[in-house]
């Protein structure tokens, strides 16, 4: 069977099954949309808001395109809210491991630039992407992130890492601020002390439990692109 304008219509006309994968996800902006729908439904507006350098045109064509693969679904949600969402199907979730993989790839990129921008979702989905269950098998610890309105939780316990978007005081620590003042804490091992001082970041709770999980985690060394 083939599938007729998954994205703009093109088509690398190839049987291996990568280049499907790229009719599929390859279109400029797909796989950024597919990752921000990685922790649950978003409405339309959420999704642009994390996406700040796509327009609605485009936005909408990615959304119908993915639609149109069976990766993303619409519905509506139940009164009171009465709003439409997006959200993965199970056939789509399964590309997680792609989009982790990628970016445990290109973080050793020479030329990967952390000042950025970084979504909320993008920050949490790193945190997958990036543990290593070695480093935290005596390590139990819960940590909640405060991104304007979204909340999120993430876990470690048996040397297993959960993300989710969920109540952000029913954590052992918690931090409010910017997705890219939490990656200098904790990839750039940018001091807590010094952006708290600089406003960048709020913590409350146990600061000993937001230290050991800023320890779990590492940046593996810049690929060396002479060889």
């Amino acid at each position: 069977m083939k599938l007729e304008k998954i994205t703009s219509g093109r088509s690398y006309d190839d049987a291996c099954a990568t280049a499907h994968a790229l009719d599929l996800i390859g279109e400029r902006w797909a796989l950024l949309v597919l990752r921000e729908l990685m922790l649950g439904a978003r409405r339309f507006g959420d999704l642009r808001a994390s996406l700040p350098g796509i327009s609605a045109n485009v936005l909408t064509q990615r959304l119908e395109g993915l639609e149109s693969a069976g990766i993303v679904r619409r519905r509506k949600l139940s009164p009171p809210a009465s709003v439409q969402v997006y959200e993965l199907t199970a056939w789509g979730a399964e590309a997680e491991p792609i989009v982790l993989a990628l970016g445990r790839w290109a973080v050793r990129s020479p030329w990967h630039d952390p000042s950025l921008p970084l979504s909320p979702v993008a920050l949490m989905l790193s945190f997958r992407a990036k543990f290593d269950p070695a480093r935290a098998r005596r390590v139990r610890v819960s940590i909640g992130f405060r991104f304007g309105d979204e909340t999120f939780s993430v876990m470690v316990r048996d040397a297993a890492l959960t993300t989710a978007r969920a109540d952000f005081g029913a954590t052992e620590a918690q931090v409010s601020g910017a997705p890219g003042s939490v990656a200098a804490l904790i990839y750039g091992k940018v001091r807590l002390e010094k952006l708290e001082r600089q406003g960048a970041l709020a913590v409350t709770g146990d600061r000993r439990m937001l230290q050991r999980f800023v320890d779990l985690f590492e940046l593996p060394s810049k690929a060396d692109t002479s060889t």
